[in-house]
């Protein structure tokens, strides 16, 4: 059976196109109603969420940029590029987001929170049936938002041996952009590594 109407009608109702994230949930969603269920019965592990912490971490680094005198936020280019990706808000990037796009500053944490809520679930994931603190959790989600990169990252296979330790010290190698070192890359690895260092104590 197609889902097509299905999201277009979410599509309609929020008024702007759904994150490649958001898509994956609805599926999922959609899987799972047919299913003679009862809520509470035991199935798939239910993904962890962020804590207080971790979204203050990203808050902190991401930033909502290009705030406008009439309350508006506006898109604005890669700094590297000049152009694509653009990106809006808590660092939203994607469909719809380009030259002209303007959000409310409700508009942008929603969609902060919609964003978290997918990489929480995707470093669920990509942890498996792994131990994980609620300090470890919150900057592992933190470095994905900012990466992408945890379900490829030496410092997840680390974590998953329970090599803390050495997990801990791979932040730092994620501080690079262009062959460079970036200044606020290592202040965020630096951050991200001690707030993970505080949930292996």
């Amino acid at each position: 059976m197609t889902r097509k109407p299905l999201f277009d009608t979410i599509r309609r109702i929020l008024d702007r196109p759904l994150t490649q994230c958001e898509v994956a949930r609805i599926d999922d969603a959609a899987d799972f109603l047919p299913q003679d269920c009862v809520p509470g019965v035991p199935g798939s592990p239910s993904p962890m969420t962020i804590g207080a912490d971790g979204i203050a971490l990203i808050k902190r680094f991401e930033g909502c940029a290009r705030k406008r005198r009439d309350g508006m936020v506006e898109a604005y280019p890669d700094p590297g590029t000049g152009g694509a990706p653009w990106t809006i808000g808590w660092g939203a990037t994607g469909p719809g987001i380009g030259p002209g796009t303007v959000w409310t500053q409700d508009a942008c944490d929603a969609r902060l929170e919609a964003d978290l809520d997918c990489y929480a679930r995707e470093v669920t994931l990509a942890l498996g049936d792994a131990p994980v603190t609620r300090q470890q959790f919150d900057a592992l989600v933190s470095f994905h938002y900012n990466t992408g990169a945890i379900a490829t990252a030496t410092l997840t296979r680390k974590h998953k041996a329970g090599d803390f330790e050495g997990a801990a010290r791979e932040f730092t190698r994620w501080r690079y952009a262009g062959g460079r070192v970036m200044k606020g890359l290592a202040r965020r690895r630096a951050a991200e590594e001690a707030l993970y260092r505080r949930g292996t104590r």
